[in-house]
């Protein structure tokens, strides 16, 4: 029974979206237990959109996985901020940049220091690339400085924001140096992003590190259905977006908590 329900809910799920987002969309005034229905659907499209996309990272292989995930997680973040920032005027101006932040923190905080937390409690010792996330953490941290932090010190607006020259020139900087780190994933050093094992590296293809490679029915079955899903993630979080906002106003939080509602 557990095995089937494991089976069948990646399948079902963004189905059951996309016929709640046709119900749903376009439409003012949900009743609460619309609101409620409709948040439960999104966040199971999400996990199931990530699923999807796990099983055609896996048919890849790393480390063009790792790039499939991204891309998948980054539609997923940026149709949230745009759903949210469409209707909310003024105070969503800064909604990108609080969810980024917000990504960032959780990110390198919060998982990085759960996965060596929970790993160091499991196998005592934590083995992982270290050439691969050193290029990875600097990265991050790269881009976080250069998009989060360098506008408090630019002196061509008042409001701690680049000129239209100056976000030419960082959305230039960051392309290039993002396109940098993926040459170095994926062409010059691809072996400082795979797996590791005890003492050795492991290959992409090694049974005792991943699950059996899904075939290749199976990853265009959870290709079309990562895109149904994209779909029904971008369009529910448009009918969401009222409630989230009108949530976080009635608890009291600033306007910049949907940010860590969106990154979380």
């Amino acid at each position: 029974m557990t095995s089937w329900i494991g089976k069948a809910w990646p399948v079902a799920v963004p189905v059951v979206a996309a016929v709640v987002l046709a119900l749903t969309f376009g439409r003012h005034h949900l009743g609460t237990v619309v609101v409620v229905l409709v948040a439960v659907v999104l966040a199971g499209t999400v996990l199931a959109a990530v699923h999807h996309a796990e099983v055609v990272a896996h048919r890849v292989g790393e480390p063009f996985g790792s790039l499939v995930l991204a891309v998948a997680v980054t539609i997923i973040e940026v149709a949230l901020i745009i759903a949210l920032s469409s209707s909310g005027g003024a105070k969503a101006e800064t909604l990108a940049r609080d969810t980024v932040f917000s990504a960032v923190m959780i990110t390198m905080n919060g998982l990085v220091g759960l996965a060596i937390l929970i790993g160091t409690i499991r196998h005592h010792t934590v083995r992982f690339n270290q050439e691969g996330a050193s290029a990875a953490t600097t990265t991050v941290a790269a881009l976080a400085v250069l998009t989060l932090v360098l506008p408090t010190f630019t002196t061509g607006t008042d409001n701690a924001s680049f000129t239209g020259v100056q976000l030419v020139f960082v959305a230039i900087a960051s392309l290039a140096l993002y396109g940098l780190f993926v040459f170095t994933q994926t062409i010059a050093h691809r072996d400082f992003f795979l797996p590791v094992g005890p003492g050795t590296r492991a290959t992409p293809d090694d049974e005792t590190v991943h699950a059996a490679t899904p075939t290749g029915r199976q990853t265009l079955v959870s290709l079309g259905l990562l895109l149904l899903a994209l779909v029904a993630v971008v369009g529910l979080a448009k009918v969401e977006s009222p409630a989230i906002e009108a949530g976080v106003a009635a608890v009291g939080f600033p306007p910049s908590f949907v940010g860590v509602v969106i990154a979380l």
